[in-house]
């Protein structure tokens, strides 16, 4: 992703070019769909959560909501991640444990499907924003003032949701063990 081809794209939709909005999905959609799906853990869930971030982002740049003060792909983890986070909320409310997966398109590879299980299961039990903070920065490899940048947070809030998250992860790993 070149932020600078990407600063002209989202000020080109902010003019009226909507076909412009394309180009900023083509860059982005990898890394957003991995964000997504890395904090979802389900694919499918990842997908939507994915259409409703791409969406509202560019609803924003239509309305003018989007000021140019950090970069596209800054602001683009954000909202992907308070997507993600409204998804597990969603989940949670329903209660509803079942996976749903889409049918193997042969685009993922098996063992990406498995490591992603895998990653859901360790991080379940994780209250959503310590999820999106561990994702965002060891996962994904943001830095705390990123990671903080695309939850809206400070960087020691992002430090806090890391204590927790890796507080409860030992703990289960302990019970696991146990």
């Amino acid at each position: 992703m070149e932020s600078a081809d990407l600063r002209f794209l989202a000020a080109r939709v902010a003019n009226g070019d909507d076909a412009a909005f394309r180009g900023i999905v083509d860059r982005t959609r990898a890394p957003m769909y991995r964000l997504a799906a890395r904090l979802v853990g389900n694919l499918a869930e990842a997908e939507d959560a994915l259409q409703e971030a791409y969406v509202d982002a560019y609803r924003a740049l239509r309305d003018g909501r989007w000021d140019g003060r950090s970069k596209v792909e800054t602001w683009l983890y954000r909202i992907v991640t308070n997507a993600g986070i409204d998804a597990l909320r969603k989940r949670r409310e329903l209660q509803d444990n079942e996976k749903h997966e889409p049918r193997f398109d042969g685009l993922i590879a098996a063992e990406a499907r498995v490591a992603l299980r895998e990653l859901d299961a360790m991080l379940d039990g994780l209250a959503p924003g310590d999820r999106a903070a561990l994702v965002l920065t060891a996962v994904e490899g943001l830095s705390a003032k990123a990671a903080a940048e695309a939850l809206g947070c400070s960087e020691g809030a992002i430090e806090q949701r890391l204590v927790r998250a890796r507080t409860a992860l030992r703990a289960k790993q302990e019970r696991e063990e146990a």
